[in-house]
């Protein structure tokens, strides 16, 4: 084994979400692995039987725990004709998965500039990003108020909902300086008070702002987009028209975003 470029792990849990299609795994954290929350690790497996046989296929995921946290986690949707997920859903605890020792990726709270409030719009698993940030006491201190936005087919792909509403009745306080707001925008199944649409006819028709109880001012406000190409586009172009743009040369900018595909 290269021991400069990856290490080898230990699966220590894996976690069903929705059988066969969204699961999370925890593995052991390499001695000396730091990383900012936002960023994503390549994971390698053996495409051969035996699981602690060399990698030879890699994926990138983003870490869901906090810097400062262990084990590592990460949050995945299986793809049955995948050539990676369905062998990252069959492990178990015990089993060896491989970790390169890069960290990639620029969606972070860091490149923004402090203060305002920080909106996080995720589809799917383009959450784990976002999770990792929010697991981070530098995140909450950062900023006045962080909105989660989580768009999903149905209720049951809304993963770690349990937790993110445990922020969310904590924020405001000491440890979580941020208030926060979680909004989880289901489009095939319905939740009062929530409109079935996608986000991003939410953010065209002003929807979005008025759950938020959050105008879309682009001095006051920051955006993260993280999900699939689809969403990305339309949702770049339509905040565009709003005052929002990526940064550029040492310009922060006030929208940031992330193909979590």
């Amino acid at each position: 084994m290269t021991e400069q470029k990856y290490t080898r792990q230990k699966v220590l849990q894996v976690r069903e979400w929705v059988p066969g299609k969204l699961l999370s795994i925890k593995v052991s954290r390499p001695d000396n692995f730091k990383f900012k929350g936002g960023q994503y690790a390549r994971l390698g497996l053996s495409n051969k039987i035996e699981t602690d046989t060399e990698p030879s296929i890699w994926r990138a995921y983003s870490m869901v725990n906090g810097p400062d946290q262990t084990p590592l986690e990460f949050y995945s949707i299986v793809v049955p004709e995948g050539e990676f997920s369905p062998r990252l859903a069959a492990l178990n605890p015990g089993d060896t998965i491989y970790i390169d020792n890069t960290v990639f990726g620029f969606l972070t709270a860091d490149r923004f500039e402090p203060g305002g409030t920080l909106w996080m719009i995720a589809t799917g698993t383009g959450l784990s990003a976002y999770l990792s940030m929010l697991n981070d006491p530098a995140t909450w201190a950062a900023f006045d108020q962080i909105i989660l936005i989580h768009g999903v087919r149905t209720k049951d792909e809304l993963a770690y909902s349990e937790e993110i509403r445990q922020w969310q009745a904590n924020s405001g306080t000491q440890a979580l300086p941020a208030t926060f707001v979680y909004l989880a925008i289901p489009t095939r199944e319905s939740i009062p008070g929530v409109p079935q649409e996608r986000i991003t006819t939410l953010i065209e028709n002003g929807e979005l702002e008025k759950l938020a109880h959050c105008p879309l001012d682009p001095d006051r406000n920051k955006i993260m987009l993280c999900g699939n190409p689809e969403m990305l586009a339309d949702a770049r172009a339509i905040l565009k028209k709003k005052g929002f743009a990526v940064g550029r040369r040492g310009n922060p900018g006030n929208l940031a975003v992330e193909n979590y595909w």
